[in-house]
């Protein structure tokens, strides 16, 4: 199965090029050019995959808020070009969606049928992106995951480790609640479910996929300056103690009981892989 992959320099991308080898053929800016109308068409007409991956999107976060046309076309227009092409094509296609469609507003886990109410322009656009996309290819599966780290790209551990390298205090919000997730988990979920889905397996629309346990982004840091051995203290602040330009929801913890009774894929430990992580860096000199 060849898989045909958009996002070339991507977390999730990368990851799944270590996983997947020459069966995956990834594609950035030169090679496809997202912002360009017809650029992903034509790049699946010329690849020919068995299996089409979007892993691509706008995601800086607060940036989309006064780049909405760019973050619009990224993650709205272009999935939905890929989806409509992958289902002329007559190949499965699978697209990577945000625990940021929610507003956090309630307690608990949120499933897949959980109310959406995105509070920014990522999340809104992503959001579009999902309806674009099922609306145009109704075969999709869309895989919402959330706080995504790997040892590639910018992440929130690499920013907590270059910090720590600067100070030894620190202070990072402890009530937006959610679930940090393993681009390597990503990968492999999408493995499962392209594989699934290559042999014609049912299963279509939108699923929930996050590591466990929930925590804060304040209980996050502190873990992982517990595994990399770094004395930085953590202070616990509050949301509006640090205002951003777009706002965040509070509760993001995802219900991922769907995938794992459709495609049986689990949820993993995000620990695990925090360790993997770390440890890559330290060898690669970015956790001093």
């Amino acid at each position: 199965m060849r898989m045909l992959v958009f996002g070339r320099n991507g977390q999730v991308a990368r990851a799944l090029k270590d996983i997947g080898g020459d069966a995956v053929v990834t594609l950035g800016r030169d090679e496809a050019d997202l912002m360009r109308p017809g650029a992903a068409r034509d790049a699946i007409a010329t690849q020919k995959p068995g299996i089409v991956i979007n892993a691509a999107a706008y995601t800086a976060v607060d940036n989309a808020e006064s780049d909405e046309g760019a973050a619009r076309r990224l993650n709205c227009e272009a999935p939905e070009e890929m989806a409509a092409a992958a289902a002329e094509a007559g190949v499965p296609f699978i697209h990577i969606s945000t625990d940021y469609v929610f507003d956090g507003a309630t307690e608990g886990r949120l499933d897949e049928q959980a109310p959406v109410n995105p509070l920014n322009v990522y999340g809104r656009t992503k959001l579009e992106g999902e309806r674009a996309v099922l609306k145009a290819n109704f075969s999709a599966v869309i895989l919402r995951t959330s706080w995504v780290f790997s040892e590639y790209g910018a992440n929130f551990v690499k920013t907590m480790l270059r910090l720590a390298g600067e100070r030894d205090a620190l202070s990072i919000v402890a009530d937006q609640i959610g679930g940090p997730t393993a681009a390597a988990d990503i990968a492999r979920a999408i493995m499962a479910i392209a594989g699934k889905k290559h042999r014609g397996a049912p299963g279509a629309g939108v699923y929930h996929f996050q590591s466990a346990p929930a925590v804060s982004w304040a209980s996050f840091a502190e873990k992982i300056f517990e595994i990399a051995e770094l004395p930085v203290k953590v202070s616990h602040i509050k949301t509006e103690d640090y205002p951003t330009p777009a706002k965040r929801p509070l509760n993001t913890m995802l219900d991922c009981a769907k995938i794992e009774r459709e495609f049986g894929v689990g949820q993993p430990d995000w620990r695990q892989e925090l360790r993997r992580v770390i440890a890559a860096l330290k060898q690669e000199g970015h956790a001093q």
